[in-house]
């Protein structure tokens, strides 16, 4: 199904609000999408695909059968979101992030099905930079913030602030994107927000308001 350069209703939800899809946007007959979506030139939303409300794709964005997608989920150009895929709500893949679903693939084996996908998980607030690869079978803890042009092959604790290739850990971020900088007594302060974290046993917690 071509959509329309309008807002639309996705199907069998007549009575939803509607959301946009640019008129070389593929949506295949049965993909579930949000209220107030916006999805950009040349997309692809496979028919088991799920969006939340208030998601953004960019151009040439392709969303495979299996991946859902949370509130407020902003994908940028050339993203592939492949089966296993499940972001959370307010996660931001930057442009020409990479994800994988199989560790071990062969052109001549078919490895195909929950029984050889391996989940990728992204709790709420990740961040993941431009041209960053994400090695299926990972978890990346809430708002964890990964570096441009990095490899992921293991889990990431919330709020860390992982880089490189392997990505290892360089510190930690705020919600807001800012780096915390923690005292001889384990606290820190966003400088944006003012909201105070404490680091106990290598693990970050938001506290409240500064």
């Amino acid at each position: 199904m071509r959509a329309e350069n309008l807002f639309i209703n996705p199907p069998g939800m007549s009575d939803a609000p509607g959301y946009y899809a640019h008129p070389t946007a593929v949506l295949d007959a049965g993909c579930r999408i949000g209220a107030g979506c916006r999805i950009w030139h040349f997309c692809h939303i496979s028919g088991g695909a799920v969006l939340g409300e208030q998601c953004s794709l960019g151009q040439n964005v392709f969303v495979a059968d299996g991946v859902t997608l949370g509130r407020n989920v902003k994908v940028q150009n050339n993203v592939s979101l492949y089966s296993g895929v499940h972001c959370a709500d307010d996660v931001f893949l930057g442009p020409s992030v990479v994800f994988t679903n199989v560790l071990n693939p062969r052109a001549a084996v078919t490895r195909r099905g929950d029984e050889h996908y391996l989940p990728t998980r992204l709790a709420q607030g990740v961040s993941i930079g431009a041209n960053s690869t994400i090695v299926c079978g990972t978890a990346l803890g809430e708002y964890a913030f990964v570096g441009a042009g990095s490899v992921v092959t293991h889990d990431v604790p919330a709020y860390a602030l992982v880089y490189g290739n392997p990505a290892r850990q360089h510190g930690w971020m705020s919600t807001h994107g800012q780096k915390l900088h923690f005292d001889g007594e384990g606290w820190a302060f966003c400088s944006e927000s003012k909201e105070s974290y404490q680091l106990t046993d290598g693990r970050v917690c938001r506290m409240s308001p500064g």
